[in-house]
């Protein structure tokens, strides 16, 4: 594996653990600052919308510099937003430190991905971005379990600040471990826009929005839905994180292996299977046990969608893949936007805190039947032959 794989990981450890740790720390922050548990959730979508609009913003800017460059430039931004989180007086300025973290997030995403996947042959690319999302994986069963228990035993103030010498690592790793490279030659903000013109690209990027959306309807409020309804103590939210991380862990590196083989195969029936499991979690969050397996089911089957959907995108996106990769790691929180106001509609509405879960088994059905109608198109006008690109060698 390259090294420059694992600095890509250290980065994605960071941000996983910002991104997923205020799902755990939301009854907390809502009583610190005196609003309801909807209205905390609109720092989880803040957070999704920053993505979505920093992902392609940093991604354009990023276009006149060197992508390890941009990526130590991207680090420090995370480091900055955190430390901003961590100190805010008042539930805005504490939700301003989240968007200006989230302007990192789609870019580095993006930007790493490109990198992973120029690292290895043509038929590794999956694996490899699989291997950077890694990070992102382990971030759940060690980063954001700790966090929350940091941030339930000495407060949550701790965990951000916590997570910002995270984010300082990862920087000081890429600047060690990720090889200089050149501006890519020709690399400039038209020719990346032209990707969007394959309708290919647009239903993979809706599939992203919808699919991933839908575990984000559920774990947005895992700590309220866990504690009031399945009867788990507030601390046990801690080990249910860990389970949802290691559901994602396992997800990913099945996701990254079979998506280099099946691709579309693997998107039916990762989307079927989360569909089905999120509709059940509704009835099986009455119960402690079925609750934790469909927890790490939800993880699992949720991250699996991730290197796969990645990795098509950048296959319809060829010859201008950076803006394309960066835009989906959007897409995902888009989703996550998307789902964590529903969920907290639904919730605000009475139907109780399981009704989230409808919203996302809804949302994945959808993606399925985004993924059937993509493949039919491509049957009927089969893609021109996607040339091999030359390995980058460093």
């Amino acid at each position: 594996m390259p090294l420059a794989l694992l600095a890509l990981a250290i980065g994605a450890f960071g941000i996983g653990t910002t991104e997923f740790v205020i799902m755990g720390l939301l009854p907390q922050i809502a009583a610190d600052y005196g609003v309801t548990i909807p209205s905390a959730g609109l720092l989880v979508t803040g957070y999704a919308l920053g993505v979505v609009v920093g992902a392609p913003l940093m991604t354009a800017l990023g276009t006149r510099i060197s992508r390890k460059t941009m990526l130590m430039l991207l680090m420090g931004l995370f480091v900055v937003g955190n430390l901003l989180s961590a100190a805010a007086p008042t539930f805005p300025l504490m939700l301003a430190g989240r968007i200006v973290t989230s302007l990192a997030h789609g870019a580095f995403f993006g930007i790493g991905s490109v990198v992973a996947a120029e690292l290895v042959a043509p038929e590794k690319k999956a694996g490899a971005i699989a291997t950077m999302f890694t990070g992102l994986t382990v971030a759940n069963i060690v980063g954001v379990p700790l966090g929350t228990f940091i941030g339930q035993a000495v407060g949550w103030r701790a965990t951000f600040a916590g997570v910002a010498v995270l984010g300082a690592a990862g920087l000081l790793g890429i600047a060690r471990l990720v090889p200089a490279t050149p501006r890519p030659e020709g690399a400039h903000l038209r020719r990346e826009l032209t990707a969007f013109r394959n309708p290919q690209v647009l239903l993979a990027m809706a599939m992203t929005v919808l699919g991933f959306g839908g575990v984000f309807a559920a774990i947005t409020y895992i700590a309220p839905m866990m504690t009031n309804v399945a009867g788990y103590s507030e601390g046990s939210v801690t080990w249910l994180l860990v389970l949802f991380g290691v559901g994602m862990f396992l997800g990913n590196l099945l996701g990254g292996r079979y998506a280099d083989r099946k691709l579309m195969p693997m998107l039916y029936t990762t989307l079927g299977g989360l569909s089905v499991v999120l509709a059940l979690f509704t009835l099986t969050a009455h119960s402690k046990v079925l609750a934790a397996v469909t927890v790490l089911l939800v993880g699992a089957l949720g991250f699996a969608t991730v290197p796969p959907l990645q990795k098509r995108v950048l296959d319809q996106a060829h010859g201008a893949p950076t803006l394309a990769s960066a835009v989906n790691i959007g897409a995902f929180n888009l989703g996550n936007a998307l789902a964590a106001w529903l969920g907290g509609m639904v919730i605000s509405a009475g139907l109780g805190y399981t009704a989230p879960n409808w919203v996302g088994a809804l949302l994945a059905a959808a993606a399925l039947v985004l993924a059937l109608w993509s493949a039919a198109l491509e049957r009927r006008a089969p893609a021109a032959p996607v040339p091999t690109p030359a390995l980058v060698h460093h």
